[in-house]
């Protein structure tokens, strides 16, 4: 499973890289300018698992009614180092793997995960009986 990570995570891209993860930032394929929507496409056509802070993905993944790219949301509601922001990574990718392979988007907090499989559907409207 390889992961492109987002623009604000450069270094936590390192950090993965350095503890054996497959990891590319976006810069590497230079899509550093490129909009969500050209990102999310390139991480589809290449396979990878986007990984940002960004929840505009997830609302860009519901509109599509998709099963890829997986999408990994790291929030966090205070600044964490770019060791803090791989270590909570790393830590969930293990139980993720499955879900992520399958078409996911997860939400990582420090103390709690997430996960909405996708597609992501519509609500069914109510039918009333005649």
């Amino acid at each position: 499973m390889k992961f492109l990570l987002d623009s604000n995570l450069a270094s936590c891209c390192a950090v993965a890289r350095e503890a054996g993860i497959e990891a590319a930032h976006v810069r590497d394929h230079d899509l550093q300018h490129a909009t969500d929507f050209m990102i999310l496409e390139f991480a589809q056509q290449h396979a990878f698992v986007l990984v940002s802070e960004d929840t505009y993905f997830g609302e860009l993944l519901a509109r599509q009614c998709t099963v890829a790219p997986s999408l990994v949301l790291l929030r966090t509601y205070e600044p964490m180092t770019p060791d803090e922001q791989a270590a909570v990574l790393l830590a969930n990718l293990p139980r993720l793997h499955d879900d992520l392979d399958q078409g996911a988007i997860v939400v990582i907090e420090r103390s709690r995960l997430r996960v909405r499989r996708l597609p992501v559907l519509p609500p069914i409207p109510e039918q009333r009986e005649q």
